[in-house]
């Protein structure tokens, strides 16, 4: 095992590792004034930027997570790395050949496991782009000629060969001093009955590189259709490679997405390079799976531009039903954007790849250049299943269409749409159809909704669930609750009903002085409430707990940290103002000390969290 990596070179690792620059290779960072920057987190959803580095002190905070630290901290977190690990890869890229307390340097075959697989895929994507000179990857070399590549391309893009052998590749890196154990646990090898056999053989090769540009997988195409197995094979998933976020092409496209605020996704390798080539360098593909919320955080953070404005993601799709559906599973994910998306079709079925050979690099810029509103085209794909040259079809029409724009959240844009609509059914009435979009959408929310507001704040809000729980229980067991629930303060809870309870309770004498919440406690409860009260009060009284006798202590307390948690979240977020303000400030004292506070904080929510957790 490696020693402990030197107090010194842990230092220089992050001297020359510039945070600036190394969390730039990941998000897209504008200036925030004050000598900070600020992007979109890669640790959490938002719309909003709140990830901010502050480069002359060599931190990152993200005011909406909660998350901080230097630059080893931020690759640790990003890539899941240990401390050590996270220092190679620094290391790495700075140039800089650590020393180990423990036996002086280190060989490379006892470095971290992740630089070990790099390694391992970096020779793997050599290996393969060599043999596509050989004579037998002719047939690989005819397949990316028909479709218009040349050598440069293949090179470009570092398309190889893998030869039709059983361990063509695993002798050639077991040769290089990998392990067939880091073959086998990368996906370059599977176990074979003598040793570890190759997973790719006679199959061209396509290297999948993360968003920095290493390679972590290949995707594999085979060049005779009789034989077995899938037309296309990917690397499985691996401690590199997780297929639902992967991008194939990111890292040539990542510049050009910030830069251009748009991204294309198409559906295949060749339809990347086929984009790239023609003129849209943009494009990017999944590999092996559906496009999915995974991919849509990679391309949130490279799509906010310098001035923080949206910017556009266009699906290609072929025109058929099944790129018609494709589509329309997009759709589902669209409003997690905070983009503009849209769909470009081509009519006629041909993919970017066959359409830049039939018709030339201009016919797949004008594809793009043709997107269609992803709204818009969910909505005509729903209309063209009707028959809308009669009443009956068009009504009809209208009644399945309804749903998807009562479901756009922009309420001007839904509006819009709506007149949209009632053009495109020809029903030349705009209220008919806005009516009847709004009954549509109130009998689905009627549907999937119980009866009463508060009842369905109670059950789709799990703040609210808890402050009806703990309510409940300082009408049913004010004892397990006692003076801590009374110090609470009414500021914890949301709905109005709910702050009416808890001044009840507070001028009936407050949970501490109830015993048991036998009767003489509901009894003294109901005479103090007011007409609209007392019905809350009973029901509360009555309504059984989410909890048996035996743990109820621990779910009182766990109840109790949940709402303790409201006034410490409502401190931090009062105190992250004032660390912005004082970010931007001449004044480091004041910044580290409000620093501590934040953290201090941070720590009594997090031990609040897990007390929250007992329940």
């Amino acid at each position: 095992m490696a020693g402990r990596i030197s107090d010194d070179d842990i230092a220089l690792v992050r001297e020359r590792s510039p945070i600036a620059d190394v969390v730039g290779e990941h998000i897209q960072l504008r200036n925030a004034g004050g000598g900070n920057l600020k992007g979109l987190c890669p640790f959490h959803e938002e719309k909003t930027p709140s990830f901010n580095v502050t480069p002359a002190r060599g931190y990152w905070y993200c005011f909406g997570c909660a998350e901080g630290g230097d630059v080893i901290t931020f690759i640790r977190r990003l890539e899941h790395l240990s401390f050590g690990e996270a220092v190679e890869r620094l290391a790495n890229r700075a140039g800089i050949r650590l020393r180990y307390e423990q036996g002086g340097y280190v060989p490379g075959r006892e470095q971290g496991e992740r630089s070990r697989l790099i390694e391992a895929h970096r020779a793997a994507a050599e290996f393969y782009a060599a043999k596509l000179t050989d004579p037998e990857a002719a047939p690989g070399r005819r397949f990316l000629a028909e479709r218009g590549f040349e050598r440069a391309d293949a090179e470009r893009f570092g398309v190889g060969y893998a030869p039709a052998e059983w361990e063509a590749l695993s002798r050639h890196l077991m040769g290089r001093g990998f392990t067939a154990a880091e073959l086998v646990k990368g996906g370059l090898a599977k176990e074979g009955r003598r040793g570890p056999i190759d997973r790719f053989r006679g199959r061209l090769v396509w290297p999948i590189r993360d968003i920095t540009g290493d390679v972590i997988g290949f995707g594999a195409r085979k060049l005779n259709d009789a034989e077995e197995g899938p037309k296309y094979l990917n690397t499985p998933e691996s401690p590199l490679y997780k297929k639902s976020e992967v991008l194939y092409g990111v890292d040539l496209a990542k510049r050009e997405i910030s830069k251009r605020s748009q991204a294309v996704i198409v559906e295949g390798y060749t339809d990347v390079m086929a984009c790239h080539l023609a003129g849209v360098p943009t494009a990017v593909a999944t590999c092996g799976t559906a496009f999915g919320a995974e991919h849509i955080k990679v391309l949130r953070r490279l799509l906010l531009d310098q001035s923080g404005s949206q910017g556009e993601v266009v699906f290609t799709f072929d025109g058929d039903a099944a790129g018609q559906k494709a589509a329309l599973r997009a759709f589902a994910d669209e409003q997690k954007f905070v983009t503009q998306t849209y769909v470009a079709v081509q009519p006629s079925g041909l993919d970017p790849c066959d359409l830049r050979v039939g018709h030339g690099d201009a016919a797949v810029r004008d594809l793009i250049a043709s997107k269609e509103p992803l709204f818009a085209f969910a909505i005509r794909s729903v209309i063209s299943r009707y028959d809308v040259s009669t009443n009956e079809g068009r009504l009809s029409a209208l009644d399945a269409a309804a749903p998807i724009v009562a479901g756009i959240k922009d309420r001007a844009l839904r509006q819009l749409y709506a007149v949209d609509l009632d053009r495109w059914l020809g029903f030349n009435n705009e209220r008919f159809v806005m009516e009847r979009i709004a009954e549509i959408a109130g009998t689905a929310a009627r549907q999937t909704q119980p009866a009463g507001p508060r009842r369905v704040a109670e059950l789709t809000d799990p703040g609210v669930r808890t402050e009806a729980e703990i309510l409940k229980l300082a009408v049913q067991r004010p004892a397990l609750l006692g003076a801590r629930f009374d110090a609470i303060g009414t500021e914890a809870f949301t709905l109005p009903e709910h702050v009416a309870l808890y001044k009840l309770i507070s001028e009936a004498g407050g949970a501490a002085t109830a015993e048991d919440g036998g009767r003489a406690w509901v009894d003294r409860l109901v005479a103090v409430a007011g007409e609209g009260l007392r019905g809350m009060v009973t029901r509360f009284a009555v309504e059984e707990l989410r909890v048996d006798l035996a743990t109820e202590e621990r779910y009182a307390a766990a109840m109790l940290a949940a709402l303790e948690l409201v006034s410490v979240n409502r401190a931090i977020e009062q105190l992250k103002s004032r660390l912005e303000r004082a970010g931007a400030s001449e004044s480091p004292e004041e910044y580290n000390r409000l620093f501590a506070e934040l953290f201090e904080l941070e720590r009594q929510r997090r031990t609040l969290k897990e007390r929250a957790a007992g329940s």
